[in-house]
């Protein structure tokens, strides 16, 4: 089949007939729903900007000679992995690096598992033969795909065997001829339910021992599984105007708990069973987490020009943008944007092949963004609304500016420095919803725990940094000084 249009993408959620719960009701059809409509449009642009760029989004597989998303490019050159953040950066511009888990982001996961597939032998041999299969059925058929990666927060003072129902989390029941037996919950898959498919696999932060073996799994499945349900929270669609909402209209993901049913796994989609071992190690052994990375740093790069964008938008438009402190605000998102940019560049640059044979990031660069960029994010966000200041509360709807009243005194009222009444409303409205509304507040809090939780994640950056180098340097420092040790005191 080879690389789908957003057509397909739109029947193959028709067809499927996901699962998926909202509002304390079961959704009939996701495509036409009000919670998913916008975000299921703006991934369908996504696969068709794929065929508008072809040279840009597609190769030729390496299997079937169809044309591919060059997003599940194994890369074996730099120019390779060049091309390929070339490919994930048209869909980031597209959405504003605003769709944190949109194709490109698994994509990445599912080339490296494919590419290092021998890693999953030491479970059983079939289970890298699962995995290479799995990665050419994914990229020969562009599956869209949702993840999850941890279990409920129960009571995070202990593991899952230890939990008071140890249950809840998921777990294997038994082994079966057919496959595997999975029941319990998993948390928080983004764009669960408007995907074709779901990765279970292991957390990347949260490492378990043997006691968590019936908990450590890694497996893929058909979103329309029985027994497997997708419980959306509540939708931070505002409303489908795009005046009005015009980020959470077109790109509310929305985050969903995972429900598995005593749910088959057949044997030919497991690829990690009942081992803690390798599922610690599975992202770091596999490269994963480098790939993953490389594609989150230049979605960072595009969310952090979108903003730049937006404040330079909203000073001009309100004639702030000549004041000293207002100055000094843009050039701290421009500072940030430009370290990013060099994070990226470095990494690529840097980059060599890995034991699989693949072009790889240098992981020391997007370790540094990607632990970086959380604790920095909601000062970006600030920036937007101390810049915005009252302007961001007095926000007239599309609604109010087309009343045969009160339009006319809200054009007049609400002009700005070049622009009218309405134009200046628009930019504010999109100010607010990307940092003040449900949807602006969530991409704060789901920038923040991105990766995971950012102490955590700085202090494993701590403990393997390398730090002898530098406490070597001032050894050396001291010694060079060349003075006398005093003599003991003698009693």
């Amino acid at each position: 089949m080879g690389a789908k249009t957003g057509q397909q993408y739109i029947n193959r959620l028709k067809e499927a007939h996901n699962n998926v719960y909202i509002h304390g009701e079961r959704v009939d059809d996701v495509t036409e729903h009000p919670a998913f409509k916008g975000v299921v449009q703006s991934m369908a642009k996504l696969y068709d900007i794929q065929h508008e760029k072809p040279e840009k989004m597609l190769y030729t597989s390496p299997t079937t000679g169809d044309p591919v998303s060059k997003t599940f490019m194994v890369p074996k050159t730099v120019d390779d992995l060049i091309a390929r953040r070339e490919a994930i950066m048209e869909w980031q511009q597209y959405t504003g690096g605003l769709m944190g888990r949109s194709p490109d982001y698994l994509n990445a996961d599912v080339m490296a598992m494919g590419a290092a597939a021998d890693f999953y032998a030491e479970g059983d041999p079939m289970f890298a033969e699962n995995a290479r299969r799995y990665y050419e059925y994914a990229r020969e058929n562009d599956l869209s795909l949702t993840h999850t990666l941890i279990h409920p927060q129960v009571n995070r003072a202990k593991m899952q065997a230890e939990q008071k129902d140890a249950n809840v989390a998921l777990h294997l029941v038994e082994k079966t001829d057919e496959g595997i037996i999975v029941d319990g919950i998993r948390l928080l898959a983004t764009q669960g339910g408007i995907t074709d498919e779901i990765l279970v696999f292991p957390s990347t932060v949260i490492k378990a021992d043997v006691s968590d073996d019936p908990y450590s799994l890694a497996f893929a499945l058909p979103n329309n599984t029985p027994g497997l349900k997708y419980l959306s929270r509540e939708a931070f669609v505002g409303g489908d105007n795009a005046f009005d909402h015009p980020l959470s209209a077109q790109f509310e993901e929305g985050d969903t708990i995972v429900s598995f049913d005593n749910v088959l796994v057949p044997w030919d989609r497991v690829f990690i069973c009942g081992n803690s071992s390798i599922c610690n190690r599975a992202f770091g052994e596999t490269n994963a987490v480098v790939h993953m990375s490389h594609q989150v740093v230049a979605k960072n790069v595009a969310k952090t020009e979108f903003i730049l964008g937006v404040v330079l938008t909203l000073m001009e438009s309100i004639g702030i943008d000549g004041f000293q402190h207002v100055k000094d605000k843009g050039t701290e998102i421009m500072l940030t944007l430009e370290t990013m940019k060099s994070h990226l560049y470095r990494a690529e640059h840097n980059a060599s092949l890995d034991k699989w044979g693949v072009m790889t990031p240098d992981f020391a660069a997007l370790d540094a963004a990607r632990n970086w960029y959380p604790r920095i994010y909601p000062r970006l966000a600030e920036i937007v609304r101390i810049l915005g200041a009252s302007g961001l509360m007095g926000i007239p709807t599309h609604a109010d500016f087309h009343h045969e009243e009160i339009g006319p005194i809200l054009h007049r009222a609400m002009q700005g420095k070049n622009v009218e009444g309405y134009e200046r409303v628009q930019i504010f409205r999109l100010a607010w919803d990307l940092t003040m509304s449900a949807f602006g507040n969530r991409q704060t809090h789901y920038e923040y725990y991105f990766f995971g939780d950012p102490v955590k994640m700085g202090m494993a950056y701590f403990d393997k940094y390398d730090k002898e180098s530098y406490k070597e340097k001032v050894r050396a420092f001291l010694d060079r000084q060349n003075v006398s040790k005093p003599g003991l005191i003698k009693a």
